[in-house]
């Protein structure tokens, strides 16, 4: 009740506004807007049309641009700047925090991010000109120089003193870095802890020499991911191969840069191009070109069974009864493969396994083949003499039919657990996106082979008989 509640108020808050914009009640909509918090004000935002967006967005003050700016969509982020002045297009470049800009520039033509690079102060500047040379999608590019830093020798009251002056400009205060005087990081401290203890103590007595976790500025944005799932932390610091400490990672970064990964992956698994763009807002064509680019692929793949189906024609035509349990064997192929695959690739993203564990992984398939082909080529056995006690739809070879159901059922899913669970660590190993391997993927590559073995253990059950 509390959602639906929220939802109708924001709704009514997006009438008022687009009322107010419409009769140009400036004064009014500026008291408003003020009065917001800073997430309330850019859901109302992305309720508005994009022209009365750009017309909120200006009434905002400054800090409040600068935070509600990275919940823009990239295109009206495009359109902000388009429509500001030169001069509030430079200070809203160098207030914003120093990964949000290179996130922003980094989508950005470079003729237009060397336009707006001279609008950078000659600090903002070295700072993202050093965020952009790292590898796109790395670490590098995530990372804010924006924390605080104290030295061993200091005193509590020394570190809360340059708190108070240099706090509001971290992006967090949560956790203290500890650094010697060539920078090399010692530890990582929460706030919490100086608190706790006299003023007059020293930095050093906190120190507890333990190795501190940290990212590398070129390890991938997967590895950051996977890093902050593994530790109960607000940031992490980004280290050099020295052990100098060049700046932090913040959780809010990384659970959005997740978000985008996971909605990357399941586009993918689910036989579609990442789209890149909201579904509401991408071109038609260039969702269409996105979607049947996969659709031919595995249109062209699907044309096998058809080859296969050719190959074995002979023995269909003699074997009629065969043909009905086409559908039936390929498509539970399919789909023990279709299940292995995903499970296997959200296991990869989470960091619960790696390629190092192919081998782990192939024997608990086979197993997991064995158990569920069993169990499906059980029904299939029963399936087939159920009907045949009432019918002779099967024939007098009855039971050899059945026999050959039951067999290729523990045959394709064996092969579909297999296929599916393997596929994804090849690619991997290749430096390919697992989530290629997506659930049509395998389904196709199974519907073939799975047909071959159908079709093999057919000739060697039921030549003699009804072949």
């Amino acid at each position: 009740m509390e959602m639906k509640g929220g939802i109708m108020e924001i709704n009514e808050q997006t009438a008022e506004i687009r009322e107010l914009i419409e009769k140009g009640e400036w004064d009014i909509l500026v008291d408003i807007v003020s009065q917001r918090p800073t997430s309330e004000t850019v859901e109302i935002i992305n309720e508005l049309t994009d022209e009365d967006k750009i017309h909120l967005f200006k009434l905002l003050p400054l800090n409040r641009r600068v935070k509600a700016f990275r919940f823009l969509e990239s295109h009206i982020q495009n359109y902000v700047f388009e429509s500001l002045s030169h001069h509030d297009t430079a200070v809203l470049l160098n207030e914003m925090p120093p990964d949000d800009r290179t996130a922003f520039l980094e989508e950005l033509p470079g003729e237009v991010v060397k336009e707006l690079l001279k609008l950078l102060s000659w600090e903002e500047r070295t700072v993202t000109l050093s965020l952009l040379g790292f590898p796109e999608h790395s670490v590098g590019r995530l990372m804010t120089p924006d924390y605080i830093a104290v030295e061993p020798q200091w005193t509590i009251s020394e570190v809360l003193d340059y708190v108070r002056e240099h706090g509001r400009d971290s992006e967090t205060i949560n956790v203290i870095y500890v650094v010697d005087k060539n920078g090399v990081l010692l530890d990582s401290i929460r706030i919490i802890k100086f608190l706790l203890v006299p003023l007059t103590e020293k930095v050093s007595a906190l120190v507890d020499n333990k190795k501190v976790m940290g990212l590398s500025p070129y390890d991938d944005e997967e590895s950051a991911i996977n890093a902050f799932r593994r530790n109960n932390r607000v940031a992490l610091p980004v280290i050099d191969t020295s052990g100098v400490m060049l700046g932090i990672v913040t959780i809010d970064d990384v659970m959005r840069l997740a978000e985008d990964e996971d909605t990357e992956d399941i586009q993918k698994i689910g036989g579609v191009e990442a789209l890149e763009e909201p579904y509401m807002n991408i071109p038609f064509f260039r969702l269409m070109k996105k979607r049947a680019s996969w659709l031919v692929i595995l249109f062209i793949g699907e044309m096998l069974t058809a080859t296969a189906m050719g190959f074995f024609q002979n023995e269909i035509a003699k074997a009629v009864v065969l043909a009905l349990f086409v559908p039936l064997i390929i498509s539970s192929g399919g789909n023990s493969g279709s299940q292995a695959s995903t499970l296997i690739i959200r296991a990869m993203a989470l960091g619960e396994v790696s390629i190092r564990d192919w081998w782990r992984i192939m024997k608990r398939e086979i197993f997991s083949g064995l158990f569920l082909g069993s169990v499906l080529g059980l029904l299939g056995f029963i399936r087939v003499t159920a009907w045949s006690a009432f019918t002779n739809i099967y024939g007098d070879h009855w039971f050899l039919v059945a026999l050959t159901v039951s067999f290729s059922l523990l045959g394709v899913v064996l092969w579909g657990t297999l296929a599916g669970s393997m596929l994804p660590l090849i690619l991997k190993r290749f430096g390919i996106d697992p989530a290629v391997s997506s659930a049509p993927f395998v389904a196709t590559l199974v519907d073939v082979t799975g047909l071959i073995i159908y079709s093999t253990l057919a000739l060697s059950i039921l030549t003699g008989t009804l072949l």
